[in-house]
């Protein structure tokens, strides 16, 4: 038996361009902000990935739009 292995990666744009990413791996969902070389955390769902990427930016910025890559 083969086992597959699924990544996927979704960044998100705000008006100014990307401000963050998420990357699924083995663990969860690991939240990197731009110009960040180290995850701020893994999360267990994407849901709760987003919302950790949108409290990581200035207060009163908008709620980016996430594009799965």
């Amino acid at each position: 038996m083969s086992m597959t292995q699924t990544r996927s990666l979704w960044v998100a744009y705000g008006r100014a361009g990307a401000v963050g990413s998420i990357r699924r791996d083995d663990d969860g969902f690991a939240v990197t902000m731009v110009g960040e070389s180290a995850p701020i955390g893994s999360y267990p769902t994407l849901e709760i990935a987003k919302g950790a990427l949108c409290s990581h930016l200035k207060p009163g910025s908008p709620r980016p739009e996430f594009r799965r890559h």
